[in-house]
């Protein structure tokens, strides 16, 4: 049976951004016919907080997806990095994913504990204490990634494939 997978990404934050490398990416895997599984995407998310969150939500209860992956740019990083945490204030929520197994035939993917204070791991914290309060048996992670250009491209894509097809294939991750 396939798995739901809704897929998030922002739109650009600054004036001189030509593009968000999340959003990047999801174009990229938008454009694979190769991919088994029941993919929804919700690209191009508000960079607030509040906006993108409430999106969101709105979509997982529409879709009710069994895993979402938020996507968000981390320009200074060179590789995907999943994000194990997201804070809010004192309160820290893990995600419920097994990431060591989830990434562990990956080339280069980083396991972080430093969602950062962006709209980011506001987006991640406000979806993992959605699916807690409400007890959806959807599981969420969010992958940060870096900007993408010639050198990096196929092997982002093909590490963020292994990440999709991980969390699809395996009830354990």
């Amino acid at each position: 049976m396939q798995k739901r997978i809704l897929l998030t990404s922002f739109d650009t934050w600054l004036r001189d951004q030509q593009s968000n490398s999340s959003d990047d990416l999801l174009i990229e895997v938008t454009k694979l016919q190769v991919i088994p599984h029941d993919l929804t995407f919700l690209r191009s998310l508000p960079v607030d907080v509040q906006q993108a969150s409430s999106l969101v939500i709105e979509k997982i209860n529409a879709i009710q997806p069994d895993y979402i992956i938020c996507c968000g740019m981390a320009a200074s990083r060179t590789k995907l990095s999943v994000e194990l945490t997201a804070t809010s204030g004192e309160s820290v929520l893990h995600t419920d994913v097994d990431l060591e197994k989830l990434v562990a035939e990956a080339v280069a993917i980083d396991i972080s504990h430093d969602c950062g204070k962006f709209v980011c791991e506001g987006l991640y914290y406000c979806v993992l204490d959605y699916l807690k309060q409400k007890q959806l048996p959807a599981r969420c992670i969010f992958v940060h990634v870096p900007v993408l250009n010639g050198e990096n491209l196929s092997g982002i894509v093909a590490d963020f494939l292994l990440i999709i097809n991980n969390l699809a294939l395996s009830s354990s991750c």
